[in-house]
């Protein structure tokens, strides 16, 4: 355990996409979701971007969404789902920057953290393969191994921030001394409940947030495979320059329509 953590928001900041996006053409395939899902989800997640995802009456119907979309899944079918298309789905899109940027915090002997609004069944794989075993994301209720429609807790907005409050209660961390990083304004009370905020790939209102309280501002745009980054580290600089991010599961199903068409094994 560390003496202080680095908190990561995962979608737009560590990999190039939304998790929960990136998995909607397996759900899809497994007969998860819907074709009218695939519509719903993509409306709603882009009213949820415009809207910068900070008002709190949209994180609310995107929560009530969210557990409408899940309820009845088994959790046993989404973990395997998960497991056998993380290789494909996710791991090219680490981008090299962020991985450097973990690698360097760990070796500083601070705990990394990954704080997604993604459900915790996606995020902690993600997590395990950046080699990151702490995490906080959205939990949904299980009842006799399906979701159950309820949400226990929803990791965005406001209650990401309590969510590393209660860790670093729990840790000792000091929180002055913690760093953290995001790419939406919908992370503001993340970013602001740290002593080292950073913006990575900001939006427009995260940038003018940035700029005005002197918070870095890093540039991340090399997603490269593991076994690359293995092979190539330091190659690409942690900060490219200095100078949009809730992946909720709302936007997994848009993904089955996306330009990918190889089928998974």
């Amino acid at each position: 355990m560390g003496v202080s953590a680095a908190f990561f928001d995962l979608d737009k900041t560590v990999i190039a996409k939304s998790s929960a996006l990136a998995f909607g053409r397996p759900f899809y395939r497994d007969g998860l979701i819907s074709r009218r899902d695939v519509v719903k989800s993509a409306y709603a997640q882009l009213m949820f971007r415009l809207g910068g995802g900070s008002d709190e009456q949209a994180m609310a119907r995107t929560r009530d969404y969210l557990a409408a979309l899940c309820k009845g899944w088994k959790v046993e079918q989404v973990q395997q789902i998960v497991a056998e298309t993380l290789e494909e789905l996710i791991n090219p899109y680490v981008y090299a920057e962020a991985a450097s940027l973990i690698a360097e915090h760990q070796a500083a002997g601070r705990d990394v953290v990954l704080v997604s609004a993604s459900g915790d069944e996606m995020v902690r794989p993600i997590g395990a393969l950046l080699g990151i075993t702490d995490i906080i994301a959205t939990r949904m209720s299980i009842v006799d191994g399906k979701y159950s429609g309820d949400v226990d807790f929803y990791a965005a907005g406001p209650s990401k921030a309590a969510g590393v409050r209660a860790l670093a209660a729990d840790r000792g961390y000091d929180l002055a001394d913690c760093y953290a990083y995001s790419d939406s304004s919908s992370d503001l009370p993340l970013l602001e409940v740290v002593g080292h905020p950073s913006v990575v790939n900001p939006d427009r209102a995260l940038r003018r947030t940035a700029v005005e309280n002197g918070w870095p501002i890093l540039d991340f745009r090399h997603p490269i495979p593991l076994g690359r980054r293995l092979r190539d580290r330091p190659a690409v600089p942690v900060a490219a320059a200095l100078g949009v991010g809730v992946g909720v599961a709302i936007g997994l199903a848009l993904y089955g329509r996306h330009r990918r068409t190889k089928a998974l094994a």
